[in-house]
């Protein structure tokens, strides 16, 4: 049993762990692969900031882009980008590539 003097220190260990743990981002990946977004719709919490991992398996780079999420980022053949999203409220926020936009198409569905 710790002594009471330690006591203190060890809920201020505890409450902060808890709250690092809270405050850390949903993490959700998204891949391209022939010249294909997948998975071609994404799942994810509403009112929560989302850190989207995209890795691009293709040799040739791709744009991320999306008016409705206000994003856009070019991802190198090969390379993983990491693309910060939300809060966001319920709803659908549509994604291409913008260098394959007929095939590279998608959407973030926060529910």
């Amino acid at each position: 049993m710790p002594s009471k003097r330690f006591v203190p220190a060890i809920m201020f260990v505890a409450l902060f762990s808890a709250n690092a743990v809270l405050a850390a981002d949903a993490e959700f990946a998204l891949s391209i692969k022939n010249h294909r977004f997948e998975p071609a719709e994404l799942k994810v919490p509403a009112n929560q900031r989302i850190k989207l991992v995209v890795h691009n398996q293709d040799s040739t780079p791709e744009e991320f882009e999306s008016h409705s999420l206000n994003r856009e980022k070019v991802i190198p053949g090969g390379a993983k980008a990491v693309i910060f999203i939300g809060p966001l409220k319920p709803g659908r926020y549509g994604f291409v590539g913008e260098f394959n936009e007929k095939t590279a198409v998608g959407a973030v569905v926060v529910e």
